[in-house]
């Protein structure tokens, strides 16, 4: 059941990137979350600067699709890392590695680690 769960996470924030709504997206991530991110060189540390980094990430409607998942839980934290790829409306493909590390606090799986980096290979 929880793999199914952690899988479900990034249908949510794929779904928040759809809005185009920065904050939106921010809401997944806990207030002491980092972000690794494809399209800049700069860690995110703070909720300001993860929003600040897809103010400009959304400006050109990413929509991602997952290639390969590999789903690991060690109890209150999960970790989904594997291959994805985000079309843009202006028709181009980045093709990406990802890490995403959840915590669950409550009811609610956050992320609290984003890494994500463009394929170094054409």
């Amino acid at each position: 059941m929880e793999q199914s769960v952690i899988k479900s996470l990034f249908e949510k924030w794929n779904d928040a990137l759809k809005t185009c709504d920065p904050g939106e997206v921010v809401k997944l991530y806990k207030p002491s979350a980092i972000l690794l991110p494809t399209m800049s060189n700069k860690v995110r540390h703070t909720p300001s600067e993860i929003k600040d980094y897809f103010v400009h990430f959304l400006s050109n409607k990413p929509e991602g699709k997952i290639i390969e998942s590999n789903i690991r839980i060690f109890g209150d934290i999960a970790i989904n890392s594997g291959l994805y790829s985000f079309k843009f409306s202006d028709e181009t493909v980045t093709d990406a590695r990802f890490t995403f590390v959840y915590e669950k606090t409550n009811d609610d799986w956050l992320i609290i680690e984003h890494h994500s980096s463009q394929m170094p290979e054409k």
